[in-house]
């Protein structure tokens, strides 16, 4: 018998960057496995900043988890990106998601902080493989973070997700912010906020008395505008930032293109015009030893 795609209930891949042990991901399976077809590719340890890493110089493991009762889960050696993509092209084969979802994160991801995320890489990475992808966030960082005021917010967001769409190569960066006494205000589209890290490298001692660095810093909002994820963010909205792996400056292209003189050569000579069409002899070779 077959079923009708409205009754088919849409596959979601998950994955973190916390680990596959993570309360996160924990809250994330429990919610998502109410709205479609589960299935967990998630790191066997933390990853936490690791951002768009990829294994190259070493052997990838990726064995089956029991650790979420019923679902199909792996806990694989690699990356949050390298969990996407074994997904797709090992564990998924030819069943695309109609959803990959990553977190949730223990710790804010808003702002610059997403060039760091391994949460916001699995994500990224789904884009790139033209899949529509959301990465959770909770803004809190202590070490029993309360997650259970997200899973309404979550499951509601997700199925607007589903029921809308995500624009192609994009990956929402979702944060919300840590359980208050104060309800959730709502949610709220946003751009990322102008912020950076001032950054310290502790010097300190081992047993042995031998240097070693410990990174510290402070973050710093350089941003006023009240359409940022960190304005929504201070005031207990959750922030929504459409995010894409295109990092090309837009502005800058134009600037330099009115002010940077590329028509010459470092000689003051004309740049020779190239001939399109036909195949052109490497430097020092002859044009009879082509085609």
């Amino acid at each position: 018998m077959l079923v009708s795609a409205e009754a088919r209930k849409p596959l979601i891949l998950i994955s973190n960057d916390d680990g596959i042990t993570a309360p996160g991901i924990a809250t994330l399976v429990r919610v998502m496995r109410r709205i479609g077809e589960v299935v967990v590719v998630a790191p066997n340890s933390p990853q936490s900043g690791m951002g768009h890493a990829i294994t190259i110089g070493t052997s990838l493991r990726l064995d089956p988890s029991t650790i979420f009762e019923g679902i199909e889960a792996y806990e694989c050696s690699g990356t949050p990106a390298d969990c996407v993509k074994l997904a797709k092209h090992h564990v998924l084969k030819d069943r695309q998601p109609d959803l990959v979802v990553s977190g949730i994160n223990h710790g804010s991801n808003s702002s610059v902080n997403v060039l760091y995320s391994g949460t916001m890489s699995a994500a990224i990475e789904a884009a790139i493989e033209g899949l529509p992808a959301i990465g959770f966030s909770l803004c809190d960082y202590g070490h029993g973070a309360d997650f259970s005021h997200v899973e309404e917010w979550v499951e509601y967001l997700t199925r607007q997700a589903l029921e809308h769409g995500i624009p192609q190569g994009t990956a929402l960066n979702i944060n919300i912010p840590k359980n208050s006494a104060q309800p959730i205000a709502g949610a709220r589209l946003c751009r990322q906020a102008r912020a950076k890290w001032q950054e310290e490298f502790d010097l300190r001692y081992d047993p042995h008395n031998r240097p070693y660095y410990w990174l510290i810093g402070n973050f710093v909002n350089e941003d006023k505008g009240q359409d940022t994820d960190e304005y929504a963010l201070a005031n207990n909205y959750i922030s929504i930032v459409p995010c894409q792996f295109d990092l090309t400056a837009l502005h800058a292209l134009r600037e330099m293109n009115t002010s940077w003189q590329l028509s010459g050569t470092p000689q003051g000579k004309a740049a020779p015009a190239p001939t399109l069409g036909s195949a052109q002899p490497a430097p020092g070779e002859s044009a009879e030893g082509l085609g």
